[in-house]
């Protein structure tokens, strides 16, 4: 008689959702998620999938988001939607500004290098001013941009919204409160909330920047700590802007164009802010007029203007980690993840997912190690 396994997850967003998602899949396990919602990072985003011509110089890093990338169209797949016609994510391609002609050169060398084993970049070319137009009409500048096909955009108010819909719909109890968690009887694990108390036999801790305060009744020192991100979302006076690309000039002015007229910049990164959701326009204004300058007055006529932030997690080397707590047996986590997590968050949910299951996980995890951010406090002495 198959023994059925109960499985606790905390932390609603992409990863935790993709978690609960693909442990809903398997018949014997039985899945429990829990979460509050302050301040989640994947609710906020705006996501762009295109991590193939970023600069850094981590290799680890750079093959979880490139197989986090190459993943997506088949992790859309699997929760149901369609990757050519999905309201959740679209690949419209992405246009990298550079301040000077001969860094867009040196953009084009990495990309068609990285391309041999990362074919889902697409096509690559440098586009003229007039070229660029033609994507994006309300174009005025002068720069030309790298433009990769393959890149593409997220909402990920939508995916989360979504994901949670699809586990209710798979008889998945969610819980939409603040959860602890203990040691509980016979090596099990006790989760509280306002409901009460439950054991289970596995537990993830898919709370971001939140993952210190969950860990402290288990005597760890956790190196992360929040890092807060705002946007604007605009809804422009035309509504032809569902296919236009992503535009990634230098800084932090991303534009990230919706349906409809709905076009998000930003965003932020704030180190230092706690967990602070306060919306300040002194940063989020200069954003926007920096975005005008060469994308049209229309920018500065936008019927509508919102903001939005949220709290991501990032450790003090700026590279995350996933997988069992050691010594914790059952217990996993994963948490670092910057603003990469939509990019990376699906994968590293279906990996999660398949520890807990007992499978071969699709990344080595001795490149993404806990014990080099969550370490005993006695170590420490």
């Amino acid at each position: 008689m198959q023994t059925t396994k109960r499985v606790a997850v905390i932390g609603g967003g992409v990863i935790g959702a993709s978690t609960a998602f693909y442990l809903s899949q398997a018949p014997s396990t039985e899945v429990t998620l829990f979460d509050e919602g302050t301040g989640q990072a994947t609710s906020a985003a705006a996501g762009i999938i295109s991590p193939w011509l970023s600069r850094r110089r981590n290799k680890r890093w750079y093959r979880l988001v490139k197989t986090g990338a190459a993943f997506y169209p088949t992790f859309i797949k699997d929760i149901g939607q369609d990757p050519s016609n999905s309201a959740i994510y679209q690949k419209t391609g992405t246009l990298l500004f550079k301040s000077k002609p001969e860094y867009l050169d040196e953009l084009m060398e990495i990309g068609l290098k990285r391309r041999e084993d990362a074919p889902e970049i697409g096509e690559l070319h440098i586009l003229s001013p007039d070229e660029i137009r033609q994507y994006i009409p309300i174009y005025e500048g002068q720069a030309s941009a790298l433009y990769a096909s393959g890149g593409a955009r997220v909402d990920g108010g939508k995916l989360v919204d979504h994901l949670q819909n699809t586990l209710e719909e798979r008889g998945v109890s969610i819980h939409r409160t603040q959860a602890g968690i203990q040691k509980g009887a016979s090596g099990r694990y006790a989760v509280s909330d306002a409901a009460g108390t439950q054991e289970f036999d596995a537990v993830v801790l898919a709370v971001g920047a939140w993952l210190p305060q969950l860990l402290k009744p288990f005597g760890y020192d956790v190196d992360v700590r929040p890092q807060k991100g705002q946007l604007a979302q605009l809804t422009l006076p035309i509504s032809e802007t569902a296919d236009w690309p992503v535009v990634m000039p230098e800084g932090e002015k991303d534009i990230i164009p919706f349906a409809d007229g709905k076009v998000v910049i930003g965003a932020t990164h704030e180190n230092d802010m706690g967990y602070d959701l306060s919306i300040d326009e002194t940063l989020l204004r200069p954003m926007i007029e920096e975005a005008a300058e060469g994308f049209s007055s229309l920018f500065k006529e936008a019927s509508h203007i919102a903001y939005r932030s949220g709290t991501r997690a990032y450790t003090s080397d700026y590279s995350p980690f996933f997988g069992e707590i050691p010594g914790n047996p059952g217990l996993y986590t994963a948490s670092g993840m910057g603003s990469t997590g939509m990019t990376a968050g699906p994968l590293v949910g279906k990996i999660l997912a398949q520890l807990i299951l007992g499978e071969a996980a699709d990344l080595p995890l001795e490149d993404y190690p806990v014990d080099r951010y969550v370490t005993p406090l006695d170590t420490l002495q």
